[in-house]
Formats: structure tokens, C-alpha cells, sequence
């Protein structure tokens, strides 16, 4: 296999635990981009939470934001959007009001809230974004936008996400990027569909291609890739459909398996 892009998404992937990216894994996808490989950051997090890690990576050709329905240059100029229309979001955040969960959208480097407490507070860390409560979040919202995010516990989650994709069924793209969080984003956008869009935009074929993930947003991209790869500290449901692992985010895994198995070395 001659592989000809790699895509990855960033939180449990990527990232360690701690959000960094270590200097082992920084010189690898630096190797593979002076071969002519295509190295594309592939996140749910907004193009604003994405910003400061791909100015660090420094060797993206795009990046892919909102579980696809973004892609951005390296410098952050827009190259493509899917939008969930203000309808639509006036639903979603509804449906958050009925069930009685947490709810956020996005305007910018800021996420709008519809509840005070530790769900807004930790996303602030998590995603390096500022926050601003306004309570009805369905009044608020006047604008299209790429994403709308619920949170509560993951039991309650995995209710809610059946539930919402029934209702929203061939209308809204429903996931999660991690258990506490359930995310509607516009329905052709997925990381899957992004990735075709990149290829076609880049010059390069899926099936040579390489992806790694390890939540239920990043299904969509590993069945896509001609290789997908779920890290070691995946769901167990993620690795379950993808055959193929490599180590976890804490050792690396991306790095090892780009160096091993896309520019053939091995590991000092």
C-alpha cells in the first residue's frame, strides 16, 4: 500500500490524556508531510477549539471541524460548510429543554449554553473557548450553525441518542464524540463525507488513505478510509466494527503505526 493521506481524529486519538501532542508523534507527521502525504486533522471539536492544535501540528494540508461539517485551510480560511438550518436548531434545542439536559451552540471562538454549572465550566477547559449562558437556548438561536452538543451522564446519553436519531432519522447526522456528549450536526455532515470532499480536493484516492479514531464520529471516516484504524483505548463497539488497532493515545499509537506501516521504519 502506497498511502497517499492520513486522518486522525485529535482528543483520545492523537492527543494524550492530558491534551498535548507529543514530540514523537509531532516529527512523524512531519515526516510523512515532507514525503508528499496529506496529514488531516479530523475533529468534533469547532474550527476555534481546533485552531491553536493545528498551528502546533504545522503540516496539515486541511483540517476538518464540527464532525465534518467544516473543512479549513491550514490558515483557517473556510473551504466548505454544512449548515443545520435555524429551525432545525430551534428543535434540537427543544428536545434538550423537554429531556432536561445540558445544550450548546456555537458562534465563533464562543459556545451559548443553555444551563449554568460543571458541564459549561469543563468544556471551557476541554475546548480552550469561552462561554456565555442565555437560558432559552431555542429563543437564542437566530442563525444557522454547524453543531449543537447535549450533555448529560453516558446512560442518559445512549437514551437520548437513540431516541434523537429516530426523530431526526434522514433529516440531522447524530453521534457522539465521547459518552457524555451527544452532537447533531447538519445531515451530509460526517467525517466520512469531509474526507471524500478533502480527496476530491487534494488530488487523492480514499483507498489510499489511512484514518484513525476511536469514538462513534469517527465511524463514518474509518469505514470510508482503505485503512482504518481504531486506537487500543477505543469503544469497545468502535473496535468491535474495525478490524484493524493500533496502540492507545497514551503510547503513541497513531505515531507507531504511521512509522511502521506508512513510512516503514521503525521506532528508535
Amino acid at each position: 500500500m502506497t498511502y497517499q493521506a492520513i486522518a486522525f481524529d485529535l482528543d483520545d486519538t492523537l492527543l494524550r490524556d492530558d491534551k498535548t501532542i507529543s514530540p514523537y508523534t509531532l516529527q512523524v507527521l512531519h515526516r510523512a508531510a515532507e514525503q508528499g502525504i496529506h496529514v488531516i486533522p479530523a475533529s468534533g471539536r469547532t474550527s476555534s477549539s481546533m485552531r491553536r492544535l493545528v498551528d502546533e501540528i504545522g503540516c496539515a494540508s486541511c483540517y476538518i471541524s464540527c464532525n465534518g461539517a467544516e473543512v479549513r485551510t491550514p490558515g483557517h480560511e473556510l473551504m466548505m460548510q454544512e449548515l443545520l438550518t435555524v429551525d432545525l436548531a430551534r428543535e434540537v434545542a427543544r428536545f434538550a429543554h423537554e429531556h432536561q439536559v445540558y445544550a450548546q451552540t456555537y458562534i465563533g471562538a464562543k459556545f451559548f449554553h443553555s444551563m449554568r454549572g460543571k458541564y459549561a465550566q469543563d468544556y471551557a477547559t476541554l475546548s480552550s473557548l469561552t462561554g456565555e449562558y442565555v437560558g432559552d437556548l431555542e429563543a437564542f438561536l437566530t442563525e444557522p450553525t454547524p453543531k449543537m452538543l447535549l450533555m448529560d451522564d453516558p446512560a442518559r446519553i445512549a437514551e437520548l441518542l437513540a431516541i434523537a436519531r429516530a426523530k431526526w432519522a434522514g433529516r440531522a447526522s447524530l453521534t457522539c464524540s465521547a459518552p457524555y456528549f451527544l452532537e447533531v450536526n447538519p445531515l451530509k455532515a460526517t467525517k466520512g463525507n469531509a474526507l471524500k470532499w478533502c480527496a476530491d480536493h487534494l488530488g487523492f484516492s480514499m483507498d489510499n488513505l489511512v484514518a484513525f479514531g476511536d469514538s462513534l464520529n469517527d465511524l463514518s471516516m474509518l469505514e470510508a478510509a482503505g485503512t482504518g484504524v481504531a486506537v487500543a483505548n477505543a469503544r469497545d463497539d468502535v473496535k468491535a466494527q474495525i478490524p484493524t488497532h493500533c496502540l492507545s493515545n497514551q503510547e503513541d499509537g497513531v505515531a507507531d503505526y504511521i512509522e511502521k506501516y506508512v513510512l516503514r521504519e521503525e521506532r528508535p
